[in-house]
């Protein structure tokens, strides 16, 4: 298993705003500002009176007259005051603002969030024992465990060999997000970089929806907002997605090109933990390469990530 064995320690927390809690109120403000301004009349069916616009998207009143309430009552939570705010009326707001499933979970999480016990997030995450045997004897097929904030908790040797040996990390550093926007070797790995750097901050923006207080997550989000434009400019678009499934296209260093399909597995018994697994098509060059990495062993591991 090519993992530390000992839980991944949190790292200690700094004074800076940035390690503070996020700001819900206004998380909840911008996504619902942000969700509208994608929409134009013709989308939702509403007739379009002249052609210049003060407002990018909807209007606030053509969106309260969508959801079927008061011009009023909208303003208000859009200002972020989720108060008293009923499931009928988010469900509402979400059917007209056209949300996705995990669109309307992440609005549903910032009006009205679950109360969680302090400190909650500050605790180290463990894997259990039989998951990380489960993934061990995954030969052949590159596996991981991923916690919150997309922290890399255990993988196996296949996994190492397609995407580096995170045993030479610190622990703090084995994240997707810390990777995919501060490393130039994973930029060089994913053929489909874009795609993979917006998912991250989907999949970051949805955790903090979850989990707002999480001062870990604030910190996480407030150096790569200070060392990457790329990740300022993703995370003011307030997407949001789950992982799921999908194809990723790669440049190893050792194999050339190579085409993935991943699937996400969602533990039953700790929500903030995925099961991620990668296969390639059988019969395809992709599959040869994965045979091949499995053949080289410990060796594919010691391979640069970015060519010479």
């Amino acid at each position: 298993m090519d993992e530390q064995p000992e839980a991944v320690q949190e790292p200690p927390l700094g004074e800076t705003r940035a390690a503070g809690a996020l700001d819900r109120r206004a998380e909840l403000s911008e996504f619902l500002r942000t969700r509208r301004a994608r929409l134009k009349p013709e989308d939702v069916g509403l007739p379009t009176f002249g052609r210049h616009r003060r407002v990018p998207g909807l209007r606030r009143e053509e969106l309260a007259q969508l959801a079927g309430v008061s011009v009023a009552y909208y303003t208000r939570l859009e200002q972020g005051n989720g108060r008293n705010v009923s499931a009928e009326v988010l469900d509402a707001i979400a059917r007209a603002l056209q949300l996705s499933d995990a669109e309307h979970a992440h609005l549903t999480h910032l009006a009205k969030p679950k109360a969680h016990k302090k400190k909650r997030s500050a605790r180290p995450q463990q894997v259990r024992g039989a998951l990380r045997q489960l993934i061990d004897t995954l030969d052949g097929i590159p596996a991981y465990v991923t916690g919150r904030r997309s922290d890399i908790l255990v993988w196996n040797r296949m996994a190492a060999a397609v995407f580096g040996d995170w045993s030479e990390l610190p622990a703090q550093e084995r994240n997707w997000a810390r990777m995919v926007f501060l490393r130039p070797d994973y930029r060089n790995l994913y053929l489909d970089w874009d795609q993979k750097a917006a998912d991250m901050v989907s999949y970051l923006r949805m955790d903090a929806g979850c989990h707002p207080d999480d001062p870990l997550l604030s910190a996480l989000v407030g150096e790569l907002s200070v060392k990457s434009e790329e990740f300022r400019r993703l995370w003011a678009t307030h997407d949001v997605k789950e992982k799921s499934h999908g194809l990723k296209r790669m440049r190893h260093p050792l194999v050339g090109e190579i085409t993935l399909s991943f699937e996400t597995f969602h533990l039953p018994d700790d929500h903030e933990q995925n099961l991620i697994t990668y296969h390639a098509e059988p019969g395809s060059p992709s599959a040869d390469a994965l045979r091949l990495l499995a053949s080289w062993g410990t060796d594919a591991t010691r391979a640069p990530m970015v060519r010479p």
